[in-house]
């Protein structure tokens, strides 16, 4: 019994030795290869899966995706249209320039290559620096580094980001405005901005048809952000339309010269000078001091910007005094030889006077503009109604717009009659009470030049004259003008605006200077307004200086000397022949020179 109680120990320590044994036993051939089939199978399920999950649930998404990577949409510049003068000699041109751009997200992760960029690109590495973590902290994919660079300053970057092996700086093209100009034509041309976007001047004023629309084209870039290949053009560029001003570069340059050489003699505040052609209503130079040059960078005072010629305004003075006899010749009022008593020198008018310089005793119409007679001026104002010499202002153009098309023009003051007391009736008449700018003056003078005919004034070349408003009887322009022509003699006021040669007519004007407190004592405007030849007139001017503070601030001393070297090289330079009978030997040496 003891022995089969062993036995069944000995069976039983057996058993588990048997089962320890084929636990510990490497599965069998069949097992694993069952095994390692299930394995590739699930796997080659799930590559199938992923696959078909990619190529067709996700193709669109995934193409989307690798294009944005691969594929990029990059402008075309497009050229701004020329602004040139009358005969095609360029004043705004657009050059094309590299610009350096950045995707901030790449390149904040090189702070060890900043350094070497920024000192390609010439400027500080702590600003470039900054100016990238401000970028990158808000995810921004884009930014300038440097705009419109020279090629120098591009082929740098490129250096450096080759060395470096930096990835995400490209370098495109853009175009950068250029005046050729300068300062003699800042305040009339304008500039842009850094978007080429016109901002003042022509460039305001014609930004639809200058502005340049750029282009799109599809380009692959490497990883480094590099254009490897062009796939396609969007669209197009579309180039700013060219257009040519009506003024003359050589007489602007001219008359830029003789204004600035004016206000700097007589120590002036500021100055303005325009010159028309009367047959066309053509500006063909139009000039301010102080002036500015819109190569530089902005820094100069907003106020230097102004086309004073346009925007100023200013009493006019004496140089309304042939404007007011025009309406009285016109209304048959007076002649040009009537009498007008304009002693003692002194004139009552309610409970103020008007005075002359001195006594002048009796003047014809014609001596009241010679000597420019305040007393004279008022009494013939006074024989014609106050509606009747307020709507022969409004028609010379006074109180409205020119037509010119500019920023900021003004339309200048003019009272309405009915509210004239007697002596604003009086002052009026000597060019108080109203104000003009610079260029509604040019057209009023440029009306009488075109035998009565006032033209719309333009900055753009003409290719045809248009229709003008008659203002005045072509009998009463050519009298005034003649009445004019004796203030440019020994007897008149503006001896200094002699041509020689020709035969000029014009008026002096000196007023006093209105500020917001009444009129300042010492501070003048001298303006000279006038025309030539006088048997045939072809140009219009008016030079006008601001507060001159020299020895005399008279506009026969002051302005006319201006015109005078303005209109002798007008005249010259467009062939218009002497007039003077008394200049017979220049008549004879103009044929010759012709001849030749």
């Amino acid at each position: 019994m003891l022995f089969e109680r062993r036995r069944s120990r000995e069976r039983m320590k057996a058993r588990l030795r048997r089962a320890e044994l084929a636990q510990r036993r490497p599965p069998s051939f069949r097992t694993r290869r069952a095994v390692l089939g299930l394995l590739l199978t699930a796997a080659f399920l799930s590559v199938v899966a992923a696959a078909f999950h990619r190529q067709v649930l996700e193709h669109e998404f995934l193409s989307v995706e690798g294009e944005k990577r691969f594929l990029r949409e990059r402008e075309i510049a497009a050229r701004r249209g020329m602004v040139t003068d009358r005969h095609g000699e360029p004043l705004a041109i657009s050059t094309s320039m590299s610009t350096i751009w950045a995707d901030p997200q790449l390149l904040a992760a090189r702070a060890d290559a900043l350094p070497a960029l920024a000192q390609a690109l010439e400027v500080p590495a702590d600003s470039l620096r900054q100016r990238l973590g401000v970028y990158a902290e808000h995810g921004k994919r884009f930014m300038y580094l440097k705009r419109r660079v020279d090629p120098h300053c591009a082929e740098e970057v490129r250096e450096v980001s080759d060395d470096l092996e930096l990835a995400g700086i490209g370098v495109d093209s853009e175009y950068r405005r250029f005046y050729p100009g300068g300062e003699m034509f800042g305040q009339v041309v304008g500039f842009t901005n850094v978007d080429d976007i016109g901002q003042e001047g022509v460039e305001l004023v014609f930004e639809d048809r200058l502005r340049a629309e750029p282009g799109k084209r599809r380009v692959v870039q490497d990883g480094r952000g590099r254009v490897v290949e062009e796939v396609e053009q969007i669209k197009p560029p579309s180039h700013g339309e060219d257009l040519a001003l009506s003024l003359d570069r050589r007489l602007q340059f001219l008359a830029y010269r003789e204004l600035k050489r004016a206000v700097t003699q007589h120590r002036a505040k500021s100055g303005t000078a325009v010159l028309l052609d009367v047959t066309t209503g053509e500006v063909l130079a139009m000039v301010n001091q102080p002036a500015f040059n819109p190569n530089a960078a902005r820094s100069e005072p907003i106020e230097s910007r102004r086309n004073r010629a346009l925007t100023d305004v200013f009493e006019p003075g004496s140089t309304m005094k042939p404007l007011v006899v025009a309406a009285a010749l016109e209304a048959g009022i007076i002649g040009a030889r009537t009498s007008v008593n304009t002693a003692p020198g002194v004139l009552k008018v309610g409970r103020n006077r008007v005075k002359d310089i001195r006594n002048y005793g009796v003047l014809s119409a014609t001596g009241v503009i010679t000597k420019s007679s305040n007393v004279g001026v008022v009494k013939i104002a006074q024989r014609m109604d106050r509606a009747m010499l307020w709507q022969a202002y409004g028609d010379l153009g006074f109180g409205h717009l020119t037509g010119v098309e500019f920023p900021g023009e003004r339309t200048g003051f003019l009272p309405h009659y009915e509210g004239w007391s007697r002596f604003e009736h009086a002052t009026l008449a000597f060019g108080y009470g109203l104000n003009v700018t610079s260029l509604q003056l040019a057209q009023a003078y440029a009306a009488i030049a075109n035998d009565g005919v006032k033209l719309p004034v333009t900055l753009k070349r003409r290719a045809a004259i248009p229709e003008g408003e008659r203002v005045f009887a072509a009998d009463t322009a050519r009298v005034v003008r003649a009445m004019m022509e004796t203030v440019v003699s020994d007897k008149g006021t503006a001896r200094r605006a002699k041509i020689e040669g020709y035969r000029v007519g014009g008026k002096t004007g000196t007023a006093k200077k209105a500020t917001a407190h009444g009129y300042a004592p010492g501070k003048y405007q001298s303006v000279f307004a006038g025309m030539a030849p006088i048997s045939k007139p072809r140009f219009a001017m008016v030079v006008m200086v601001d507060e001159p503070r020299g020895e005399s601030y008279y506009g026969g001393i002051v302005a006319a000397p201006t015109f005078a070297k303005v209109m002798q090289a007008a005249l010259r330079l467009y062939n218009v022949g002497p007039d003077d009978p008394k200049a017979e030997f220049l008549l004879a040496g103009l044929k010759e020179e012709r001849e030749r």
